[in-house]
């Protein structure tokens, strides 16, 4: 059920952009050329927009296909985040194909079409992943740039860790010392209570050889129950890439912004070392408008995320040759990991009913009155309901080395400092893309997701049309593992429940979890009702310099050709156990220093050129 809270643009006071570096329309656009264009304002090309704008010489242009994120309000209200996907002005609202794991059902796959991408319309959740995840980065890639102890500076450059505004006291709920304090990124524990919080903890206590408490799983080693860390500010508004490194960068004269504006393909614009360079970028606001082309003195970058890029990659001739021309795509450069590899995590809401003399924030989804309130007193005092996450803790688990070999399956995890499922406790039913059907009902929630799954999926094109969805197979519980994890974590988390601190709360399961008993029946509840994590990676993979695998290099260039680099969560070789951003942001800084350093002498080419394969022969 979606609130009934009536907001205006005008209520917050929104920063406005001076000196029409904000362009809507590509003819609009004085210049055609600049140093550096980010195809994708989203969470990590706005981090790239500020980075590479520090340095005055270089001239900046980001091109968003959606639209600016001041335009709706509730996308800085953090408790409306399960209103602002799917079938938004501010999400691509595009389906899956039909999952063979889920019984061919097709799910809804949102990601942000707005400045800040899907930081704008996410839950807000931040957690980083494991010391294993990023080691095991390091590993397939053979740059060990990437691991734990390389990436750890840029998570805390990314972030600033605030205190809540309403003084609510927080000792021993997080750790300063594995956060950063002066990052663009300010994220936050919770502001207020919850009537869950007590019952929560201390069944976490009373089941600690299964969820013992984490005081922060940020370190690296998220296993456990503790509180959870939400990219809101001290104000109670929600941080993205677009409020965080985009907005305040602005007044500088070397970066432009232009929205609403699609790009079509990359265009070759010449040869650089014996390999075509792709610095030109084409672009049109619809299917019948002209094209309007820029270029990259420098280089262009691709962070459009991991269902765009590699559509963008494809249109541009860039991928299997054999497949581009099954779609009448002149095939340019033969890279046949474009689109393929990609990893996303399941995720499947459990819900309860809760007795009658509990209420929940269920209410303030339905009750037109109070969210009008609730929206007030978040308007004039920062403080309230609307100022919350949609998450106050978290717990992550794995499952026995034992308990995988006995059913003669294989550990897909980085290591055991990461986890295969994710808990996530919540007053009410979770604000996710699907709402509850019973509109009376107050709820407490738990959804359980498999974080460090086996399945793979892919990413293709319907057509030769750039204004097209591409197809999404996201592939979610097609290996035997995945489905195997989720029916346990099912278990796990009725178990929970069960605990002594929990009586008194919970009446019945919900939905078709309460005649979901028997390991078939829940596993066919798990297929009925699972659903995306909405944490894709994987479709331009990075491989190693010398490797003939994957679509970018350790350093993100794409394979074989001059002046073209990704950066975002496509070039992941697997998902790390976390919600994205905090990863992401982290990429994002580690690779702005990756192109500054490249061009700080202005040279053409460098590492790993040696290696590359000709261009496929057409």
């Amino acid at each position: 059920m979606k609130s009934r809270v009536l907001l205006t643009l005008a209520a917050v006071g929104w920063p406005m952009v001076n000196g029409g570096k904000l362009y809507t329309d590509p003819t609009d656009v004085t210049d055609s050329a600049y140093d550096f264009i980010i195809v994708g304002g989203g969470t990590a090309g706005n981090v790239l927009a500020h980075r590479l704008s520090e340095d005055p010489s270089h001239s900046v242009l980001v091109i968003e296909a959606g639209v600016s994120n001041l335009e709706n309000i509730k996308d800085q209200v953090p408790f409306l985040s399960g209103e602002l996907s799917p079938n938004t002005s501010i999400a691509w609202n595009q389906t899956t194909t039909p999952q063979s794991g889920l019984l061919n059902r097709t799910v809804n796959y949102p990601h942000g079409f707005v400045l800040g991408g899907s930081s704008s319309i996410n839950h807000m959740v931040w957690t980083r992943g494991s010391v294993d995840d990023y080691d095991r980065y390091a590993r397939v890639s053979k740059d060990d740039g990437w691991s734990w102890n390389n990436m750890f500076p840029y998570m805390e450059k990314s972030e600033a860790l605030v205190p809540p505004n309403t003084r609510r006291k927080t000792g021993g709920q997080v750790n300063p010392a594995v956060h950063g304090w002066h990052g663009p990124v300010e994220i936050s524990l919770p502001a207020s209570s919850s009537i869950f919080d007590e019952p929560v903890l201390s069944s976490g206590f009373e089941l600690s050889h299964l969820f013992p408490y984490n005081i922060d799983m940020n370190s690296g080693y998220p296993m456990g129950l503790g509180w959870a860390v939400g990219s809101v500010s001290a104000d109670r508004k929600r941080t993205s890439s677009a409020t965080s490194y985009l907005w305040p960068a602005m007044n500088r004269s070397n970066l432009d912004v232009l929205i609403d504006t699609r790009v079509t393909r990359l265009l070759a614009a010449g040869i650089t070392d014996g390999m075509l360079s792709f610095t030109k970028v084409e672009t049109a606001q619809s299917a019948s408008s002209n094209r309007v082309v820029f270029e990259a003195r420098k280089e262009v970058i691709l962070s459009a995320g991991s269902i765009n890029t590699p559509q963008i990659l494809l249109l541009s001739g860039i991928g299997d040759a054999d497949y581009l021309r099954s779609l009448n795509i002149q095939p340019l450069v033969d890279l046949k990991d474009v689109g393929r590899n990609l990893m996303d995590q399941t995720s499947l809401v459990n819900a309860w009913y809760v007795n009658s003399n509990i209420t929940t924030w269920d209410e303030a989804y339905r009750n037109e009155t109070l969210a009008n309130e609730l929206f007030e007193q978040w308007e004039t005092t920062g403080t309230g309901l609307y100022g919350e996450d949609a998450a106050t803790q978290i717990a992550w688990s794995r499952l026995s080395s034992k308990l995988i070999s006995s059913h003669d399956l294989k550990d897909p995890s980085a290591g055991i400092a990461s986890p295969h499922l994710e808990f996530i406790f919540n007053n009410g039913y979770f604000p996710s893309i699907t709402f509850a059907e019973d509109q009376t009902g107050n709820y407490f929630s738990i959804v359980t997701n498999v974080v460090s799954p086996a399945s793979r999926g892919s990413i293709t094109l319907a057509s030769n049309d750039p204004f097209a969805y591409p197809l999404v197979d996201a592939g979610l519980l097609v290996e035997p593992f995945d489905i195997f994890a989720l029916v346990h974590g099912i278990k796990l988390a009725k178990k929970f429940l069960e605990a002594p601190a929990f009586a008194g709360y919970i009446k019945s399961a919900a939905r078709g979890l309460a005649d979901a008993n028997t390991d078939e029946e829940l596993e066919e509840y798990a297929r009925s009702n699972a659903d995306s994590g909405f944490h894709p990676v994987g479709s331009a993979v990075m491989a190693p310099y010398n490797s003939n695998d994957g679509v970018v290099r350790p350093d993100l260039r794409v394979k074989r050709v001059s002046g073209l680099r990704v950066v975002d969560a496509s070039v992941l070789p697997y998902v790390p156990a976390a919600h994205m951003q905090a990863c992401i942001y982290a990429v994002a800084e580690r690779a702005a220093d990756i192109i500054k350093e490249y061009w700080k002498d202005d040279q053409s080419d460098w590492l790993g050129y040696e290696f590359q394969e000709p261009l496929v022969a057409v």
